[in-house]
């Protein structure tokens, strides 16, 4: 019976890939497996079975203290040459992009990155990702006898199945010491902050000329409790944000319960980052603006007229 090996280092991507493999497992007639590595991994075993897994492959191994993408690529290869596994299914993580064309390399295997949605059609498993700079979505089937897939964090939901129990498997990795060696670690200058986990997210464009005019966005966004981001424009032209704050094909895939646009045309670069958003809500000059082709609630107007005016409301209420 073929196997689904799901890795990640963020553990809520790789809950999220465990509980949609539990689905494909059953159209595929296979079984879903995780892989746990690193310090601390042995803990995790209960946590994967509760999302669906029927076996955890667990290592502690000393050369995976700290990631090296060389390192983790050889774990993950030993592994999946050890039993049946087709399918890896990895986290489209910065690692997990990375991760990925090394384990390919070493499992002889095709590899899809940045997929935004998995399905099985007849019998395969099937991998959309944006295509032509996220104009078009192409579907791929991978032919070779391994697959492996990088999946953006929040394509799927992480669904609990209860105290599941499974196959806790302590692999013996041959592993080398890593080639890079830390010496030193800093705390990264810039934004600290997780839009993806934002429940209210306020976003603008470069229809946002005048940086002043974020202060009263910011208050905007303090009034309901919501967090900032942005397209690319005014994090790397501007440089007025951090790039932790570009949401988009170039940053953040985000799923608020409110999504607020500020000067944002609507092109599909940004988009595909919050079209599963629950509610969008759009201000724009342009009543033609692509952004309102996707809007729940829309305003034509200047956002330095129609600002102010929500804030007031909000302040009233």
């Amino acid at each position: 019976m073929s196997e689904i090996l799901v890795y990640c280092n963020k553990d809520e991507t790789a809950f999220e890939l465990v509980s949609k493999s539990s689905e494909f497992a059953k159209e595929l007639g296979a079984t879903v497996s995780a892989a746990a590595l690193g310090g601390g991994a042995a803990g995790k075993a209960d946590d994967y079975f509760s999302y669906g897994a029927d076996k955890v492959y667990v290592s502690e191994h000393s050369a995976l203290s700290d990631f090296y993408v060389g390192t983790f690529a050889e774990a993950l290869g030993q592994i999946a040459d050890s039993g049946d596994v087709e399918f890896v299914l990895l986290g489209s993580t910065k690692r997990g992009k990375e991760l990925a064309g090394r384990l390919a390399q070493k499992l002889n295997a095709g590899a899809i990155t940045d997929a935004n949605d998995l399905e099985v059609r007849d019998g395969n498993l099937v991998a959309n990702r944006y295509a032509y700079g996220g104009n078009t979505v192409a579907s791929i089937v991978v032919n070779t006898p391994k697959k492996v897939i990088s999946v953006m964090p929040k394509t799927f939901e992480a669904v609990p199945q209860g105290a599941g129990q499974g196959e806790v498997v302590n692999v013996d990795l041959d592993l080398a010491a890593a080639e890079v060696r830390v010496v030193e670690r800093r705390e990264k200058a810039g934004d600290q902050v997780n839009l993806e986990e934002a429940e209210m997210l306020i976003c603008v464009g470069r229809g946002v000329q005048d940086k002043e005019d974020l202060a009263m966005i910011e208050e905007l966004a303090g009034l309901i409790s919501a967090e900032i981001g942005c397209t690319k424009t005014p994090a790397s032209d501007w440089e007025w944000f951090s790039e932790e704050r570009m949401v988009g094909l170039s940053g953040k895939k985000c799923k608020p319960s409110l999504y607020i646009s500020i000067g944002i045309s609507g092109q599909i670069q940004h988009t595909v980052g919050v079209l599963d958003s629950k509610v969008i809500a759009t201000i724009n000059t342009d009543e033609n603006a692509l952004m309102f082709n996707i809007t729940d609630y829309g305003i034509v107007g200047d956002y330095a007229a129609v600002v102010p005016k929500l804030i007031e409301k909000l302040k009233s209420l």
